[in-house]
């Protein structure tokens, strides 16, 4: 039995009270674009120690190993201020996060014959995250007028 005041539970409560639409997507973004940055950081830390957690004689598409820790780990890094970026609210966030699941999904299919699996995972977590920006993601007070 459904209440006047029941909302879906997909959305999150303003100041107000009121639910706003899409909030459980951008905090979903928020929290991928953080996970998937910490597992770049560390993927990217081990890929530049030469760390023995690799297989050997992996072909990337693009340089080597190396080259490719260094990219991850700078992603890993700008991933995680877009998050915070993004929880702050401003629309700023909203497409630095965009530019950063972006460039994320790219690099992932230039790492695509080394570890396949893993690619199409972070690759597919991009897209809802680009998804959940893109749709629910900008600002609330020109979506009212």
């Amino acid at each position: 039995m459904a209440t006047a005041g029941a909302t879906s539970s997909s959305t999150a409560r303003d100041a107000g009270g009121y639910r706003e639409e899409g909030s459980g997507w951008v905090l979903f973004a928020g929290i991928m674009i953080v996970t998937v940055g910490i597992l770049n950081v560390i993927y990217g830390i081990a890929a530049v120690g030469d760390s023995t957690f690799f297989v050997a004689d992996q072909k990337f598409i693009l340089s080597g190993l190396n080259t490719w820790g260094w990219v991850m780990l700078i992603l890993g890094v700008l991933r995680i201020l877009a998050a915070f970026s993004i929880w702050a609210g401003n629309s700023y966030g909203r497409w630095f996060g965009i530019i950063c699941a972006m460039a994320n999904a790219v690099a992932a299919m230039f790492a695509l014959p080394a570890y396949p699996f893993w690619s199409l995972v972070v690759i597919a977590i991009d897209i809802l995250v680009i998804y959940g920006l893109a749709a629910y993601g900008g600002d609330k007070a020109l979506a009212r007028r």
